[in-house]
């Protein structure tokens, strides 16, 4: 088994024990990545915006 594979198989499990066993944390990171994914987005569409106006 590659090093990768391993690591992939140990982030996924970490993921499921983080899920099932802190599942308010865990709400609360998913929420901030999207929330900064949101922000990320509109900043893209502002500069756009401000771009071809």
């Amino acid at each position: 088994m590659s090093v990768k594979k391993i690591l992939t198989w140990l982030g996924i499990a970490f993921l499921i024990f983080f899920v099932a066993f802190r599942p308010n944390s865990a709400a609360d990171v998913f929420q901030s990545l999207g929330s900064t994914i949101g922000d990320i987005a509109q900043g893209f569409s502002e500069f756009f915006t401000s771009l071809v106006a």
